[in-house]
C-alpha cells in the first residue's frame, strides 16, 4: 500500500469496519469469524441434508439472530453470519448470499426465492484505494412481510419497506418504500398494493 490511509487513527481494520468506515480486510479477529461462518454454514447445510429441520440449532448458531419459526433452505452463504438478522416466520430459498459485513435485518413474516443476494460491501470508485484494497460496507434492511423473487440482489445501504414485492431478477439499487411493487434493473416502483 503506497498510502497510509490510516495515518494516526489507532482503530483495528475490524473497528473501522464495524463502525462502516474504510478499512482492509486483514485483520486476525474478521478472519477467525470469517472462517467460523464457513464452517458453520458447512455444518448446517451437511446437517440439515443428514436430519432435516433438527439442523436449525446451527443455523441460529451462525446468524446474529434467528426469530422464532424462521427457515433457511441450504446452502447459505455469509461473510461473517453474526451480521445476519432474520425475523421470525421469514422463509429464506435455497442460496442466499447475504454478504453481512455491515448489519443486514430481514423482517418478520419475509419470503425470499432462490438465489437471492444482499450485499452490504462497498468500494472505492477510485482506481489507487481500490487497488489498495480499501473497502466499506453500508446496512440493509428488509421490512416485514416483504417478498423477494428468486435472483433479487439488493444493493449497500438499501431499505426496502413492509409489505413491498420485488419482482425477480431486479436489482435494488435504492430505497423501496411500503406497500409497493417494484421490478427491472435498476428497480422502480411499478405499483401500490392496496389493502
Amino acid at each position: 500500500m503506497a498510502h497510509d490511509y490510516f495515518a494516526g487513527n489507532p482503530r483495528t481494520n475490524r473497528e473501522r469496519m464495524l463502525a462502516g468506515d474504510l478499512y482492509i480486510a486483514d485483520d486476525p479477529e474478521s478472519e477467525r469469524i470469517a472462517l467460523r461462518a464457513v464452517q458453520l454454514a458447512d455444518a448446517y447445510h451437511r446437517a440439515f441434508v443428514a436430519e432435516g429441520m433438527s439442523a436449525v440449532s446451527i443455523l441460529a448458531e451462525l446468524v446474529g439472530d434467528l426469530g422464532e419459526d424462521a427457515f433457511v433452505k441450504p446452502p447459505l452463504f455469509v461473510d461473517y453470519g453474526e451480521n445476519l438478522r432474520i425475523g421470525a416466520r421469514t422463509f429464506v430459498n435455497y442460496s442466499l448470499t447475504a454478504l453481512d459485513v455491515a448489519a443486514i435485518t430481514i423482517g418478520a413474516d419475509c419470503q425470499l426465492g432462490p438465489n437471492v443476494q444482499l450485499l452490504t460491501p462497498t468500494h472505492p470508485i477510485e482506481a489507487e484505494p481500490r487497488r489498495d484494497k480499501l473497502e466499506a460496507a453500508k446496512p440493509i434492511t428488509i421490512g416485514d412481510n416483504v417478498w423477494l423473487g428468486g435472483g433479487v440482489i439488493v444493493c449497500p445501504g438499501v431499505t426496502i419497506g413492509d409489505n413491498s414485492v420485488v419482482g425477480a431478477g431486479a436489482v435494488v439499487t435504492r430505497d423501496i418504500p411500503a406497500n409497493v411493487i417494484a421490478v427491472g434493473n435498476p428497480a422502480r416502483v411499478i405499483r401500490s398494493i392496496e389493502p
